[in-house]
């Protein structure tokens, strides 16, 4: 079976775009980056954007910010590049970026300057396998001044016999990378690691393997060094009677409780488990989803809300769902909207305020023009939580054949 899926990019002559209705705050600016994916040697690269007082958002400066490196595409499919999260992610105390460069194996670091724009960190790119062979880096995660790489190792266009892995590195104050000794752990081969989630403040770290159906839990040491529990299986009932594979796409954690979140895109259902301080999992129960393979997830600050962006499958039939939390442990769709257009959203995240949703879209369905639909798409979040999408997405111009993904958002306050 193919994979189930997988920059904000400059507009012609930096034109302010409008993407938001929401009025952003007078003391603080807010930055949103979105990777390329260009697959080119050195076209890699991270495309940025202001929101400005009045909610638009306008091009940096200097965009896009080449990466040093290469992203990656699976030609043979419609679908986005990879089953992927976390592609960028920031470190907001030192004005750090760091990105995937997914087609040439090694991670790019960028220090974020005052007005947005980006400034390489000397030495980068660096390379992702840390103290092994790393190939196919996809995904990032943060704890302090240790960076986490999930490696996938399944680049379509360089077929390998590496293992996937995962794997740790030092983050020094200018923002070198250095692996960090006895930290990698490796898993089965073509099990396709798509993220690694660490969990905010607590030393632990999931991950999922996305064509394994397995969810992988770490405990990690003040030094990086991770120490792998056995994985979880994702349960057999949930798969009952049904002809799909146990893939597993999209972690998130509650801000408050030890709960986790899974997606599992080929039943379209949400998972829930309860974790410990070990990062034992228990399987609390899993709850439906009203659209097709859903794949990101993300909660809101305060743990009442909860955004999944369901990509659909060779129609245009993307949505966004929107989950009360009222109940944790047996969360509520209450909305289901469709972004505008005919693209498949991919990447989420929420606005520093929590007043917006940034969603990336791609072009893998067979209604939309060739090389159309992948866009950035702003949606307005109400009181209650719920959604609306009131400007035209932001078209992303980038090359025939590549899709953009990941997105991260850096809020200066």
């Amino acid at each position: 079976m193919h994979k189930v899926n997988k920059l904000v990019c400059a507009i012609a002559l930096g034109v302010l775009l409008g993407a938001s209705a929401t009025t952003a705050s007078a003391n603080s600016r807010e930055f949103v980056y979105v990777e390329s994916n260009a697959q080119g040697a050195n076209q890699n690269s991270i495309f940025a954007f202001q929101r400005n007082p009045d909610g638009t958002l306008a091009q940096i400066p200097g965009s896009p910010f080449l990466t040093g490196g290469a992203g990656v595409q699976d030609k043979n499919v419609e679908f986005g590049p990879y089953d992927t999260d976390q592609n960028i992610v920031i470190d907001k105390h030192r004005r750090l970026l760091f990105a995937v460069n997914s087609g040439s194996d090694s991670i790019a670091v960028f220090h974020i300057n005052s007005d947005g724009s980006l400034k390489t960190v000397a030495g980068s790119p660096f390379p992702s396998g840390g103290e092994s062979d790393g190939v196919g880096p996809v995904s990032l995660g943060l704890s302090g001044d240790t960076l986490f790489v999930a490696n996938q190792a399944g680049d379509p266009g360089r077929p390998t016999t590496v293992l996937p892995s995962y794997t740790a590195f030092h983050v020094d104050l200018d923002g070198t990378l250095r692996p960090v000794d006895d930290s990698t752990v490796s898993v089965a081969f073509l099990t396709s690691p798509s993220q690694a989630l660490v969990v905010p403040n607590r030393n632990l770290m999931f991950g999922a393997d996305f064509l394994g159906g397995l969810l992988q839990s770490f405990q990690f040491d003040g030094e990086g060094r991770l120490r792998q529990r056995p994985p979880t299986a994702l349960p057999a009932s949930e798969f009952a009677g049904i002809p799909a594979p146990r893939a597993v796409l999209g972690l998130i954690t509650h801000p408050r409780l030890p709960l986790l979140y899974v997606g599992m895109p080929t039943v379209s259902r949400m998972a829930v488990y309860r974790f410990d301080d070990r990062g034992r999992l228990t399987f609390v129960r899993s709850v439906p989803n009203s659209g097709i393979a859903i794949c990101w997830l993300r909660p809101n600050k305060e743990g009442t809300r909860l955004y999944t962006s369901n990509q659909g499958s060779f129609t245009p039939t993307s949505t966004i769902s929107v989950y009360d939390l009222s109940n944790p442990e047996a969360p509520k769709e209450i909305q289901s909207i469709a972004p505008l257009g005919t693209s498949n959203a991919t990447q989420i995240e929420l606005s520093g305020d929590g007043k917006n949703l940034y969603v990336v879209s791609q072009h893998f369905n067979t209604i939309t023009p060739p090389n159309q639909g992948k866009e950035l798409h702003v949606f307005t979040i109400a009181a209650d939580g719920s959604l609306s999408e009131n400007v035209l997405p932001v078209p992303l111009p980038v090359p025939d054949g590549t899709q953009p993904q990941g997105v991260a958002v850096f809020t200066d306050n």
